[in-house]
């Protein structure tokens, strides 16, 4: 009745990790002929570092931590 279940189970990591993987080439691939320019590098680059600047500040203020 059990046959095999040990295999089925382990394959779900594998399968997650497939699915996380195939999702981040497909985000990122259109961006790679951008990312050849610098200028546009640069913009990308800015964007993902305020991005994440602001959304580190937004959850200091919102969970009451101290600043930096």
């Amino acid at each position: 009745m059990f046959d095999g279940f040990w295999d089925n189970v382990f394959r779900y990591p594998r399968y997650l990790i497939t699915i996380v993987l195939g999702l981040f080439l497909n985000t990122f691939a259109p961006l790679v002929p951008l990312l050849k320019r610098p200028v546009t590098l640069i913009a990308i680059l800015g964007f993902f570092v305020s991005s994440l600047v602001f959304l580190t500040l937004t959850l200091r203020a919102m969970l009451g931590l101290s600043t930096i």
